[in-house]
């Protein structure tokens, strides 16, 4: 990559981009959903691991599946967004190394050792999360990511079984920028970042 992308691009990523909490009533399609999977998973992550799993919650007995486990804040948006990404981490994802990975014995790295699974497939799980946000923007969609809700329950309903654990939930639509408040403000470089 030898150049920067414009600024409408950084625009729509980044500086225009906002959490939306109300949704216009405009279907998101499944052929979308699809497409910010395949931009999401070209992002990196250690060892190429991928653990991220997901649930687009879309359909309204879906919804019905998910509504109680949400947070009072956060039951209407969601309820209302056309679909939810539910973001988890595979604590097998290790399994797939030797496919994901195969020029080495990264499996190895991983077996018989619980906390270093549970923290790289947090660590990499939040990661995909954050690019999923990114293509979903980059492909027109609007995003409302957010915790407050019962991750155990949430992992019990949609990942019982399995060895994936909620991370955070994601609302995708088109947003109602009429109701959206000012931008809220942000740290300086020099409250976040140094340059030694």
């Amino acid at each position: 990559m030898s150049s920067a992308i414009d600024q409408s691009a950084l625009d729509q990523l980044f500086q225009s981009a906002r959490t939306h909490n109300a949704w216009q009533a405009k279907p998101v399609p499944d052929e979308l959903l699809v497409q910010i999977v395949d931009l999401m998973k070209l992002g990196p992550t250690s060892a190429n691991c991928e653990p991220v799993r997901l649930v687009f919650v879309k359909s309204p007995e879906a919804k019905a599946r998910l509504k109680p486990f949400l947070s009072s804040g956060n039951l209407e948006k969601t309820m209302a967004a056309p679909a939810t990404a539910i973001i988890g981490y595979d604590l097998e994802f290790y399994e797939n190394l030797p496919r994901l990975f195969p020029h080495t014995d990264a499996k190895s790295w991983f077996t018989g050792r619980p906390e270093h699974i549970a923290e790289t497939a947090f660590r990499n799980g939040s990661l995909e999360g954050a690019y999923l946000i990114l293509a979903a923007r980059a492909l027109g969609l609007d995003c409302g990511p957010m915790s407050g809700f019962d991750q155990a329950g949430v992992t019990e309903e949609f990942f019982a079984g399995t060895p994936v654990k909620a991370n955070f939930l994601c609302n995708l639509g088109y947003g109602d920028a009429s109701v959206l408040k000012p931008r809220l403000p942000r740290l300086s470089f020099d409250e976040l970042a140094q340059i030694l």
